[in-house]
């Protein structure tokens, strides 16, 4: 192959190639993407869990549902969430010999946990609700009493 022919073809390789500053600003546009992008996906997921945690802890929640219909069954609340899953020892045979205990209310230990994976705080008799029960999650930090709880009475009481 003369000289001529293979230089021509060196140089058609090489304009059909990326080069090396053009992969990096690809690289770095991408980079600038992703810094605004995944934040911004993260804290939605975020949001959508305390929602869920909302509605988990207020009053037509479905662990409320459970507890409530366990109050109507035993006629008292539980004493724990766990009540929910086994029969506790405190219920006694009603007037007709019959157990008022039509549990479990919950099919497994897994209806106890919010979205954040922490167990449900469960209070009763409640100190915000005094004539029934207090009911929240520790929110985001898994920890009891900081600002990120959620519950389902006002923040400021």
């Amino acid at each position: 192959m003369p000289a001529k022919q293979l230089k021509t073809k060196m140089m058609t390789k090489r304009t059909r190639a990326f080069t090396l500053i053009e992969v990096l600003i690809v690289a770095g546009i991408l980079a600038l993407l992703a810094a605004f992008v995944v934040p911004s996906l993260m804290k939605t997921g975020i949001q959508a869990k305390e929602e869920l945690a909302r509605a988990g802890v207020g009053h037509a929640g479905p662990l409320a549902g459970q507890i409530d219909k366990f109050y109507l069954d035993v006629g008292q609340y539980p004493e724990s969430l766990e009540d929910l899953i086994k029969q506790p020892s405190y219920i006694d045979e009603d007037d007709e010999g019959g157990n008022p205990w039509r549990g479990p209310y919950l099919k497994a230990a897994s209806g106890l946990k919010d979205p954040f994976k922490n167990e449900y705080q469960y209070k009763y008799p409640g100190d915000v609700y005094e004539d029934a029960y207090d009911l929240w999650s520790m929110g985001v930090d898994g920890k009891d009493g900081t600002e990120d709880d959620i519950t389902p009475w006002p923040k400021n009481r």
